[in-house]
């Protein structure tokens, strides 16, 4: 086991890491920005090291100083969290060059896996479901349009590179191919250095429903069910819950299933997802897979009684998975709470948090880096927090979650509290009826206020 793991990361994230590693006797190593001196990560690891200023480019993006932190402290171990550099295969072998074992995915596998065109050609060979498109890249406009014809309006432009819905262009007739094709390509271009394009068939009232598998290092891999995450903004999630009020039994086990060949097939090691779209007849296709642990991995964790982070560690020392697949035994729900304006177009808003007072009570966790006098600062993701509460049934989850966002008070920055409030008043999402295209026709209520 190791004895020592660096984390390779900031935030409620940085902080999940360091609540397990103590509770496994790991020492622990956090890396800071100076933007981030006060962050609660920096308070509770065992060790701490500034590794540059606040942009991420000079700090948790640097390569060097991280390995050189690692390093200086002897760290045996570097698990990368999620975001920055966690799906970053130069990074992955660095830490192999090293000596400092990377939990995560290998190189061969980030680099399998990261390319979307790859990936689904890799799933197509391992007989997973895959949206109809093109096969790989596209290499021309003549190319595109002549794919797009193959596959039948509409169609959904993806940038190869792609991630945080950047580079997608949904196009629902000929005459609007050009114009998607050329402007999804520049902001690939910009946003990845990258303007590979393939294309997909658009799938009409999608559910973005994801499975967690595990794998370990003797090429056996497991699923822990599923999340739904089709409340999105801008292909950015903002809730999600599991099980999924859409799945049924039947479903769940043929997704499973897929999840789990994909994972063994590519030899898949450490926790991952594989990110599905599920249309109306209950037809799914692959997506996506991420080599890493999620944002909403939480949810998963209190429906099966299971510590992912301690999972993760396990099978990067080697030790095998059970080999069982996992089904929820209760409901969870995850809001994620970002600083930002909800009435005001989700506008960023950094600043000092004057007051909170966190929510509590049966079935209530809560996972948070910050604390009244703590500063935001602007230079990084907005979410601040995750609230996650879990019960019986989905009814019970929602009403507790609607009491546990009315007890959580932030003041002095402004936050995406009133939107889940109301959120969980909304008659489609409590019946469940919703797809990806849902906030599309959400509208908040600006009479309530915060």
């Amino acid at each position: 086991m190791f004895k020592k793991i660096l984390i390779a990361n900031r935030g409620e994230i940085a902080l999940r890491v360091i609540r397990t590693c103590k509770e496994m006797g790991i020492k622990t190593v956090a890396v800071y920005s100076t933007a981030d001196a006060e962050s609660l990560h920096v308070k509770f690891a065992d060790e701490a090291v500034c590794i540059g200023p606040a942009p991420s480019s000079e700090s948790y993006l640097k390569i060097a100083n991280i390995i050189a932190a690692a390093e200086i402290t002897n760290a045996d171990a570097i698990h990368p969290g999620y975001g920055f550099l966690s799906e970053n295969a130069k990074f992955s072998k660095i830490c192999e060059e090293h000596g400092i074992k990377f939990i995560g995915a290998s190189e061969e596998m980030i680099n399998r896996m990261g390319d979307k065109a790859n990936a689904k050609a890799t799933m197509k060979a391992a007989g997973v479901p895959c949206v109809p498109g093109s096969d790989g890249i596209i290499e021309t406009f003549e190319d595109c349009v002549k794919v797009a014809k193959e596959t039948g309006y509409p169609v959904m432009l993806k940038a190869s590179a792609g991630g945080g819905g950047k580079g997608m262009r949904a196009v629902w007739k000929p005459e609007d191919l050009q114009n998607a094709w050329e402007s999804a390509r520049s902001e690939s271009k910009a946003a990845f250095g990258n303007d590979d394009m393939y294309m997909e068939k658009l799938i009409e009232e999608p559910r973005h429903i994801e499975i967690q598998i595990v794998g370990d290092s003797r090429g056996k891999a497991c699923h822990l069910s599923e999340r739904d995450c089709s409340i999105q903004r801008r292909h950015q999630k903002l809730t999600e819950e599991v099980p999924s009020p859409f799945m049924t039994d039947k479903l769940r086990n043929k997704m499973g299933k897929a999840a789990v060949k994909a994972a063994e097939y590519i030899k898949y090691e450490g926790a991952g997802t594989v990110e599905f779209l599920v249309d109306k007849h209950r037809d799914f296709y692959f997506m996506e897979m991420n080599t890493r642990i999620q944002v909403e991995h939480p949810i998963t964790e209190q429906v099966i009684d299971f510590d992912l982070i301690r999972e993760q560690i396990l099978v990067a020392a080697g030790v095998p998975i059970s080999g069982k697949n996992y089904t929820p035994n209760l409901h969870s729900i995850e809001c994620r709470i970002n600083a930002e304006d909800p009435f005001n177009d989700f506008r960023p808003s950094p600043g000092r948090i004057t007051t909170l007072h966190a929510p509590g009570g049966h079935g209530v966790r809560l996972d948070t880096h910050v604390y009244a006098g703590y500063s935001i600062p602007p230079n990084y993701d907005s979410m601040i927090a995750k609230l996650i509460t879990t019960a019986q049934t989905r009814e019970e989850a929602i009403n507790k979650m609607k009491r546990a966002l009315d007890e959580f008070v932030i003041e002095g920055i402004k936050t995406t509290i009133p939107f889940h409030r109301q959120l969980m008043d909304h008659p489609e999402y409590l019946a469940g009826n919703y797809t990806t295209k849902f906030m599309e026709d959400f509208k908040l209520d600006k009479q309530i206020e915060e």
